[in-house]
C-alpha cells in the first residue's frame, strides 16, 4: 500500500505519487504563479512516517522500560508548525541558540523535552535554560565553570546537565559536517593530552552531572563510523561510572547524523539498520541502565521538502540549454556554492504541474540571483524544460527552508504543507508566508534610512 513503512523505509511510490498531487494542486490552487514564482512544500504524511519510523526503529532493540528522547535538531527545519508536528508525533527539541528555543518553546514542546547543544552559549542564554529547566550539555572546561557559578549564585537548577566530549574519531567525506575530527570546535577532545582525566574528575567533583554527550557527524557520515563515535560515548560513561563508584552518568545522547541519498529516491539507510547496528556494536547501549538521546534532523525531513520554482526563461549560451528559474542560492546556498557534497535531484513539470514527458536534454536550472554560479544543476538531463514550465528541487525538507540567504534581497518563499483531502485532491496549510517587499525593506534597515546621513563627528582632532 503507498505510504507504507518497512524497517524505516516508506514505499517510494507512495511519497513520488503525493508530490506529483501536491505539485498539480498547487498551481491549481494559485499557490505558485506569476505573482509567487517559487514556494515551499512539505508532505506531512511523509514527515509524520518518518517520525514513526524512528520511534518504531529504536523501542525494537531496547529493553522495555527505556527512556528514549528523539530531540529534533531544530537548525533542520526551523519553522514553529514543523516542530509542532514533530511534537505531536512523540519528538522533542534539540536547541543550538536562544532562537531555536524561543521556537521550540513558541511550538509547545515541554522544556523536559528540550536539549540545549551550543559552543557558543552566553551567560544569559544558559542563565534562560537553566531557569527554564531545559536539559544542557556543556561544551568545554570554561562552558562548565561558568555553569558552576551559575549554579552557585541562582540556588540550583532542575535542568539535566552533562558534558559534549568529542571522540576524534575522523571524517566522513563532508568536512564540513564532520564533528568528531581532531580539532573539530565541538565538544572536549578525548584523545588530547589530559582530556580525559579532566571529565572523568569533572563527573567526581559534580554529581548533579549526570549526562554524557557526543556526536559524530551528519551527512557523508557512514554508519560505521557514527556507531563508532556511540561506542566511544559508551566506554567513557561506564569509565567514569566505575571510576566514581555510582551511576552517576545515567543518560547518554548519542546526537543524530543519519545521511540522506540525495542521488537517488532509495530511502537508506534506515533508521532500523542504524539502530541494530548499534545494539550490535554496543549492546549494553539498549539493556535499560541508560536513558537515550537522539538528535536527528536532516533525515527526518529532506525527503518530505520539495522547492518548486517557475521558469521565467530558457536561453542557449556557448551551445548549452539554461532554464532560468526563481530557485537559486537564496533557498540553497550549499548546493550552489559546494555543489560536488550537496547535490539536488531536479525534476521537470508542465505549467499545469504535471510530470514532463520527453528525450532528455542536457541543461543547466539556473537561479534568480546576479552571479555566474547560481545554478542549482549544471549539466543536468531532463525533459526540456519550456518558459512557465516549472523546476522542483527535491528533498529539501531540510535546511533549505531555514537557511535563506538574502542575496539580491530576494524574498523568502512561502512554505506549504499538504496531505491528501480524502476525495483525490490536495489540502494545503500555510507554514509560513511569503516575505513581502515592505519586510525586506524593514530588515535592511528601511526605519533608520537618515541614520548614517545625520550622524555628525563632534569634536577637534
Amino acid at each position: 500500500m503507498s505510504g507504507d513503512v518497512v524497517d524505516g523505509r516508506e514505499d517510494d511510490g507512495g511519497r513520488v505519487a503525493r508530490r506529483d498531487d501536491a505539485v498539480r494542486a498547487a498551481v491549481e490552487q494559485g499557490l505558485l504563479g506569476s505573482q509567487a514564482p517559487i514556494v515551499g512544500l512539505l508532505d506531512v504524511t511523509g514527515i509524520r512516517a518518518s517520525a514513526a519510523a524512528l520511534r518504531r526503529a529504536f523501542a525494537a532493540v531496547a529493553a522495555p522500560g527505556t527512556e528514549i528522547l528523539h530531540a529534533f535538531a531544530v537548525k533542520a527545519n526551523p519553522l514553529v508548525p514543523v516542530v509542532r508536528l514533530l511534537a505531536e508525533e512523540g519528538l522533542g527539541a534539540e536547541v543550538a541558540s536562544a532562537g531555536e528555543l524561543a521556537l521550540a518553546r513558541a511550538a509547545g514542546v515541554p522544556v523536559a523535552r528540550t536539549v540545549f547543544d551550543a559552543p557558543a552559549k552566553t551567560g544569559a542564554e544558559l542563565r534562560e535554560a537553566l531557569a527554564l529547566g531545559v536539559a544542557v550539555n556543556a561544551d568545554n572546561p570554561q562552558e562548565l565553570a561558568r555553569i558552576d557559578a551559575l549554579r552557585d549564585s541562582g540556588g540550583g537548577t532542575r535542568s539535566p546537565l552533562g558534558i559534549r566530549v568529542n571522540p576524534q574519531i575522523g571524517a566522513g567525506t563532508i568536512e564540513a559536517t564532520s564533528t568528531a575530527t581532531a580539532t573539530s570546535k565541538f565538544g572536549v577532545g578525548l584523545r588530547d593530552e589530559g582530556a580525559r582525566e579532566w571529565v572523568v574528575r569533572a563527573f567526581a567533583e559534580r554529581p548533579w552531572l549526570t549526562r554524557l554527550h557526543a556526536h559524530t557527524g551528519s551527512q557523508g557520515i557512514p554508519l560505521a563510523l557514527l556507531a563508532r563515535g556511540v561506542a566511544e560515548t559508551y566506554a567513557l560513561a561506564e569509565e567514569v561510572n566505575a571510576r566514581v563508584g555510582r551511576r552517576q552518568i545515567d543518560t547518554l545522547d548519542i546526537g543524530g547524523g543519519l545521511s540522506v541519498t540525495f542521488e537517488s529516491e532509495a530511502a537508506e539507510p534506515t533508521y532500523g539498520q542504524y539502530a541494530r547496528l548499534l545494539a550490535e556494536v554496543v549492546p549494553g547501549l539498549f539493556d535499560g541502565r541508560y536513558g537515550l538521546v537522539t538528535e536527528f534532523g536532516r533525515s527526518l525531513l529532506a525527503r518530505h521538502g520539495t522547492v518548486l520554482a517557475r521558469v521565467e526563461y530558457v536561453k542557449r549560451s556557448g551551445g548549452r540549454r539554461i532554464a532560468v528559474t526563481h530557485a537559486g542560492v537564496q533557498v540553497a546556498p550549499r548546493t550552489v556554492y559546494v555543489p560536488a557534497a550537496w547535490p539536488l535531484r531536479i525534476a521537470a513539470y508542465d505549467g499545469k504541474g504535471r510530470p514532463k514527458e520527453g528525450a532528455p536534454v542536457v541543461q543547466d536550472v539556473a537561479g534568480p540571483a546576479c552571479f555566474s554560479g547560481d545554478l542549482l544543476a549544471e549539466g543536468r538531463a531532463l525533459p526540456p524544460l519550456e518558459q512557465g514550465d516549472l523546476a522542483a528541487a527535491l528533498d529539501t525538507g531540510a535546511y533549505y527552508f531555514g537557511s535563506h540567504y538574502s542575496y539580491n534581497s530576494l524574498a523568502r518563499p512561502a512554505v506549504y504543507g499538504f496531505v491528501p483531502d480524502g476525495g483525490g485532491g490536495v489540502a494545503f496549510a500555510v507554514v509560513r508566508e511569503p516575505q513581502s517587499v515592505t519586510e525586506i525593506v524593514a530588515e535592511s534597515g528601511g526605519a533608520h534610512a537618515d541614520a548614517l546621513t545625520t550622524l555628525r563627528a563632534t569634536g577637534s582632532r
